[in-house]
């Protein structure tokens, strides 16, 4: 078990091996979990509340109160946001509401958090690991001077020293490291979308709010945010919220192989996932990766086709509610962990369960009709 280490304050004491691991007294006062509500364009991204829910365990474990934090411009719709976040597990949101923050730019953003964490003190900020969240994550723990863990596929508290034990995969993916921020708070960490669970909405819960100024006008930040222009290619591949996704590995042997996957993945209405060996050999798309250094995601139905089942794969996927795992190897390390396993030449049983489900198909449209 590895330790962060940020550069140090004089209200912090230096802890590793063979010093003292105790927190301040200033740093004992730090209670609470927050977790960071992210919106756009009038939508709250779902890691948010995927966040809350595994925030509510922290929380719990601690006998903490869990918060939610929304900043955002005076026209959009953050006490939604936070009614929302309340039926998600929140007793309380804070609110930054400034016309600075009307998009996301990450200056007033990381004045605005860092402003919060300083004044109300949680022991943990959690942030959802997408393109907004990393880099906010990022200045606000170096602002703060504290640890961050980024890209983590577990969150706990560890049970002697009640710290947050934030688990991620290390070197290249061979590894998981878990990290504990001990002697400095806030604890961070960011969790990319879909690895944890989405709770279940308590529509009648409810909980409290409160705003606070952020105090900064638009002349002192350097950056303009001229125009919004959404990524006409954007819905071409969604990987994370597919509910079935077939995927394929080197085992395929070569690019032509591969159109097997896409032939599944056609009859049964999903999306095609692929290993990093596949995307590096030009064979599909790099959004169509899933794994450490790709998606990560959490279907109903995962069919692996030629996968070994490699550590920087399996974070990104075993999640899912059914895996199936289709490889000549019975010793692969897929089979360790997959539901249903299939001992045999993928490019032989790829066609045959496209055959038996398209006929499966055909016949109960034969019965509707």
């Amino acid at each position: 078990m590895s330790e962060a280490k940020p550069a140090s304050t004089p209200a912090l004491r230096p802890a590793g091996r063979g010093r003292n691991l105790e927190l301040s007294e200033e740093l004992k006062a730090y209670k609470g979990v927050w977790v960071f509500i992210e919106h756009e364009r009038g939508h709250a991204h779902s890691v948010s509340w995927e966040l809350l829910g595994e925030g509510r365990k922290l929380a719990d474990q601690l006998g903490s109160p869990l918060c939610g934090v929304v900043l955002g411009g005076p026209d959009e719709n953050l006490d939604e946001f936070a009614k929302e976040a309340h039926t998600f597990g929140a007793d309380h949101v804070y609110i930054m509401r400034d016309t600075v923050l009307n998009g996301y730019r990450n200056e007033p953003f990381t004045k605005g958090l860092t402003d919060l964490v300083n004044k109300y003190k949680p022991e943990i900020v959690l942030l959802g690991a997408t393109s907004q969240g990393r880099d906010l994550a990022g200045s606000v723990a170096t602002t703060l001077l504290t640890g961050l863990t980024a890209d983590c596929t577990e969150l706990a508290i560890d049970p002697n020293t009640r710290a947050l034990a934030a688990t991620r995969p290390t070197f290249g993916g061979s590894l998981l490291c878990t990290i504990m921020t001990l002697a400095y708070r806030p604890q961070m960490a960011t969790v990319r979308p879909r690895v944890m669970a989405m709770p279940r909405a308590e529509a009648d819960r409810t909980g409290t709010t409160s705003e606070d100024a952020l105090g900064l006008i638009e002349t002192n930040i350097v950056t303009k945010l001229l125009d919004f222009i959404a990524d006409a290619n954007s819905n071409k591949i969604n990987l994370p919220y597919a509910d079935v996704i077939v995927s394929g590995g080197k085992g395929l042997k070569n690019p032509d192989n591969f159109k097997l996957v896409f032939d599944l993945a056609r009859v049964l209405g999903g999306e095609v996932g692929a290993t990093r060996p596949c995307v590096q050999a030009g064979w599909v798309e790099a959004d169509r990766q899933v794994g450490q250094t790709g998606k990560t995601v959490r279907p109903k139905l995962y069919i692996a086709a030629g996968i070994s089942g490699a550590i920087q794969h399996r974070v990104g996927m075993e999640a899912s509610d059914v895996i199936v795992a289709i490889n000549t190897d019975p010793n692969a390390p897929i089979f360790d962990f997959a539901h249903y396993g299939i001992v045999g030449n993928a490019m032989q049983v790829l066609p045959a369960l496209t055959q038996a489900f398209q006929a499966h198909i055909d016949q109960r449209i034969k019965k509707v009709a």
